[in-house]
């Protein structure tokens, strides 16, 4: 399908949600069952075919080109073909993560609604799965505006509000379910953010980066950072992931005081967790991308499941579909055993 039939197939750039998809949302996360998150995306570009990554923008550019829009529609495809196997709520993101409003104005797709679009070119795909794609939830995703492994970039919180609105809005406008501030690693910024999505009036979510220390990379505090944006932004979100860390990274996070004091706010709901022990400074431009073995991946995220209730279960930099079906079956496995005890 071309990009300008999929765009036509799915409507305007003012597509509006149902409200209800977003209260189901709503919903869906509050009631405990396990929820299925994608696996990485960009890191499965960058290691089968980085030449068609985009310098600023990564993957999103990826569907105006016919061999991009493939490789992506194969990416999707995999783990929705997942989550309808085992029927279980899916949580996908757009390409998005760097298609900022400064990226985009230096790139050579600044006259396109490269946000749009992405979300439109999801929801088309999301069509292909009939009735399952009711539990198919397509967010905006999106991240800092500089490095985020180095929050000495993060922009200052009032900045965050004006910069990250402008995609907040375009990713709206286009349809997306939800929004996603992912792998922040800086409370300023993060907090602005925050506010930038919560004024669209779209339900959204926020992921940060934690150390094994229950900290964010700038020190902050995990519970710390939750609270004050339950409290400070005008509409708090659905509630908080952690992403691009190791299992038993976060394991080590939520055993500490400061993991124990973020456990009890209630709020953190999961994790899309990497397939490398290293830390996020070691991860940062490595040429070599370490793997794990999808059994052992997803024994180990049940298990944090199990020991810290966690909801939401998906994957990061290193996972492809063959560790989200082997999380996916481990999930059904262990919510069938509950079911009966």
């Amino acid at each position: 399908m071309s990009l300008s039939e999929y765009q036509k197939a799915s409507g305007s750039s003012d597509k509006k949600v149902p409200v209800n998809r977003r209260q189901n949302l709503a919903n869906l996360l509050s009631d405990g069952g396990p929820v299925l998150m994608e696996g990485g995306v960009v890191e499965r570009v960058r290691r089968g075919a980085p030449d068609l990554l985009d310098p600023l923008l990564m993957n999103a550019p990826l569907i105006y080109s016919e061999a991009g829009r493939a490789l992506l529609h194969q990416v999707f495809v995999e783990y929705m073909a997942i989550g309808r196997m085992h029927d279980l709520p899916l949580l996908s993101l757009a390409p998005t993560w760097r298609a900022n409003s400064d990226r985009l104005a230096a790139s050579a797709f600044a006259k396109r609604d490269l946000n749009g679009d992405a979300v439109r070119f999801l929801q088309t795909i999301r069509d292909e799965f009939g009735e399952y794609g009711s539990k198919i939830y397509i967010g905006g995703l999106m991240g800092c505006r500089g490095d985020a492994y180095k929050p000495q970039e993060a922009l200052p919180r009032a900045a965050a509000q004006a910069f990250h609105l402008i995609q907040a809005r375009a990713l709206v406008e286009a349809g997306a379910d939800y929004l996603m501030a992912s792998t922040m690693p800086e409370i300023h910024e993060a907090l602005g953010m925050a506010e930038a999505l919560a004024s669209t009036g779209c339900p959204y979510l926020v992921s940060f980066i934690v150390r094994p220390s229950g900290c964010l990379l700038d020190g902050t505090p995990l519970d710390e950072a939750m609270l004050r944006a339950d409290d400070e932004v005008s509409s708090r979100p659905l509630g908080y992931l952690v992403n691009c860390i190791h299992s038993s990274a976060l394991d080590a996070a939520l055993g500490t005081p400061l993991g124990q004091r973020a456990l009890a706010t209630g709020r953190l709901l999961g994790l899309q967790a990497n397939t490398s022990p290293k830390s996020p400074e070691e991860l940062d431009g490595s040429d070599e991308l370490e793997g794990e073995a999808p059994e052992l991946f997803a024994a180990d995220m049940c298990t944090l499941r199990n020991r810290f209730g966690l909801r939401v279960l998906g994957g990061c930099c290193g996972t492809d579909a063959r560790h989200i079906a082997a999380l996916a079956k481990g999930l059904i496995k262990e919510q069938l055993r509950l079911d009966h005890e």
